[in-house]
């Protein structure tokens, strides 16, 4: 060791104070492994300006990205009991709950908030993956039955974002029942006359996919998003046939029928807000036609 690292680096060190680098500075890609600057991706909409790839976004950045000029207002979902069934497997479903909750400043795995989409009165549900995986328990099917509810007295449209890995095994039944509960809701809407879009994004599974997620009038799929019922690996162990290439990706059901268009993030807000537009039109203008023909007169009586 020399004079040069015993004394005078860490007297540069004292005199310069040392500053503590935060540790997410930088994202990798999941698709490219590129390394992301955070303020870049952020930028971007956290979509990979190497590869293009739409990494996993929150509930709160959905709802900011979506309304016109980031202005929106959230609304209190209903409270559900936290633990019908006592659950119980390596921790307390309670103390999964509160861990989540922590983690994220969400009650579940639901945000509902309205404002204004492409000028047009919007509700927004925006499921959270980041919470428990954004499974579908009791609160999220009081929280799309509020959102709905909410549509309808509004007179607006329900745009929902899914996001999730299914039914909440730890509510058992109880997340089963929400299937038919949020179908309800999405008929609320439609009876009421309003316009219902779903955005399925990374990864849609499970009882979300067979239940409101595919009754929308339009489906938009963010690109290479997973969506799907059960996993490929269970369709495979099942059919016992190769799964083809894309299985169960947005583009795939694209070109199967499945899902109605796929969406890049940036241009998701200006395609809603047309949509809307579209879907709020209760009268079609009358076709262009040429000038009219003058009315035939009445023959003259012919001069005696």
């Amino acid at each position: 060791m020399s004079w040069l690292t015993e004394y005078v680096r860490p007297k540069i060190r004292t005199l310069l104070g040392r500053r503590e680098v935060p540790d997410n500075l930088w994202v990798q890609c999941p698709a490219c492994q590129q390394m992301l600057y955070h303020t870049e991706l952020a930028r971007n909409l956290k979509v990979c300006s190497h590869c293009g790839h739409h990494l996993r976004a929150s509930a709160e950045e959905r709802l900011a990205w979506t309304f016109d000029g980031g202005a929106y207002t959230r609304i209190e979902l209903p409270k559900v009991p936290l633990d019908p069934l006592r659950f119980r497997d390596g921790k307390r479903y309670t103390d999964r709950l509160r861990d989540a909750r922590e983690k994220t400043g969400l009650d579940d795995a639901l945000a509902v908030a309205h404002g204004l989409v492409g000028g047009q009165k919007t509700v927004v549900a925006a499921m959270a993956f980041e919470f428990i995986g954004g499974s579908m328990g009791a609160a999220v099917g009081e929280g799309i039955v509020a959102a709905a509810k909410l549509a309808v007295l509004q007179e607006a449209a329900l745009v929902i974002y899914t996001a999730s890995g299914g039914a909440r095994m730890m509510e058992g039944a109880v997340s089963l029942m929400q299937m038919p509960r949020t179908v309800i809701a999405a008929q609320m809407v439609k009876e009421a006359g309003l316009p219902f879009i779903t955005v399925l994004t990374d990864p849609t599974t499970g009882g979300v996919t067979a239940s409101f997620t595919m009754l929308g009038d339009v489906h938009i799929a963010e690109p290479n998003a997973e969506i799907g019922f059960a996993g490929a690996r269970v369709i495979e162990q099942t059919v016992r046939e190769k799964l083809p290439d894309g299985f169960q990706r947005a583009e795939y059901l694209y070109s199967h029928g499945i899902v109605d268009m796929v969406v890049r993030r940036q241009d998701l807000p200006l395609t809603l807000g047309r949509l809307i537009g579209l879907l709020r039109v209760k009268e079609l203008p009358p076709l262009l036609e040429g000038p009219e023909e003058p009315p035939a007169q009445p023959a003259q009586p012919a001069a005696a």
